[in-house]
């Protein structure tokens, strides 16, 4: 998490209060399960809305070249410290924004997102995707994690943290992926239950608490 058009102080305002802790959740654990076969020593990765930097943490610990993004200046201090100071970039900005990326001069073997997509309108979203996509190596991935509208999260988490989203159906996810040009080659759900035993393969796809999406 950590890009939004919710407004940049409303994420200095969520990452000053959530600091730096470092608790792993289950869900963060599966997602690693997930990408881990896809992360390779030596690639060049977009972490893309990076928040307090747990996953650039995780890629540089794989040896990847990392450029941790995010358009919340408390973030990125804090990705800082988490990554000890060891991305190779650290980049103020908003993934909506082309320039951002086209400035880099760098094609990417993973772009990642996770918590991102949900926070842009429907147009915004396709920008984005295809923004991503202009900056993708030719056999690279784009991996994007979010939220599903029927999970028990999504009915929480406005009470819980005061920042708009909007959850997907598995189906609208997919969807995004497909009408900006990529090729879907893994999809699913995971975090049925937020404990060590969780029946993924049964309900994940269904009531999951995050979708995700791999695509060329």
């Amino acid at each position: 998490m950590g890009s939004s058009n919710s407004g940049f102080s409303a994420w200095d305002n969520f990452w000053q209060m959530r600091g730096t802790a470092k608790a792993v959740s289950w869900s963060k654990k599966r997602i690693i399960g997930l990408i881990s076969h896809y992360v390779k020593p030596g690639m060049d990765i977009l972490d893309a809305g990076c928040g307090a930097g747990f996953f650039s943490s995780y890629f540089i610990s794989r040896g990847c070249n990392v450029y941790s993004m995010d358009y919340s200046d408390k973030a990125l201090c804090i990705a800082k410290n988490i990554t000890d100071n060891k991305s190779r970039m650290y980049i103020n900005a908003d993934i909506l924004e082309a320039r951002g990326l086209a400035g880099l001069n760098v094609k990417f073997d993973i772009i990642f997102t996770d918590g991102l997509l949900e926070h842009y309108s429907k147009e915004n979203q396709d920008v984005i995707m295809r923004n991503m996509k202009g900056v993708k190596k030719e056999q690279g991935y784009i991996i994007n994690f979010a939220p599903n509208r029927f999970s028990l999260w999504s009915i929480v988490r406005p009470f819980v943290i005061d920042i708009e989203e909007g959850p997907f159906r598995m189906k609208e996810f997919i969807d995004l992926h497909k009408r900006n040009g990529l090729s879907v080659i893994s999809s699913g759900g995971i975090n049925a239950l937020p404990f060590r035993i969780s029946p993924e393969r049964l309900l994940a796809g269904y009531f999951g608490m995050l979708f995700y999406c791999i695509a060329v």
